[in-house]
């Protein structure tokens, strides 16, 4: 069974950046190495891992990762913090956002 990880990067700029692997170890180390000049995080490294949670379906995966990158700060924020209870609140705030997770 294969997992797959969403995660949430702070890069130095203070900005956030959502991604989604397989091998989450490898694929910090390759955003921190700064691997690929196009890349989002290459001139805001370092990076921090934030957040991160498992899937075993890719499907659910892809899902939550485009839902991730959809939230407002407010919102990433809050679930890196563990504040999953103040979706809704910060959901009524953004009539674009969804909260299915």
């Amino acid at each position: 069974m294969n997992t797959y990880y969403v995660y949430i990067l702070q890069c130095s700029d203070k900005s956030y950046y959502v991604g989604i692997t397989n091998n989450l170890e490898k694929r910090i180390l390759e955003h921190q190495e700064g691997i690929c000049i196009k890349s989002y995080t290459y001139k805001r490294r370092p990076i921090k891992l934030m957040f991160n949670t498992q899937f075993t379906d890719v499907d659910e995966a892809i899902k939550f990762e485009k839902q991730l990158k959809g939230w407002s700060r407010k919102k990433k924020e809050a679930i890196i913090n563990g504040d999953w209870n103040l979706l809704p609140e910060l959901s009524k705030n953004n009539q674009n956002s969804s909260t299915s997770y």
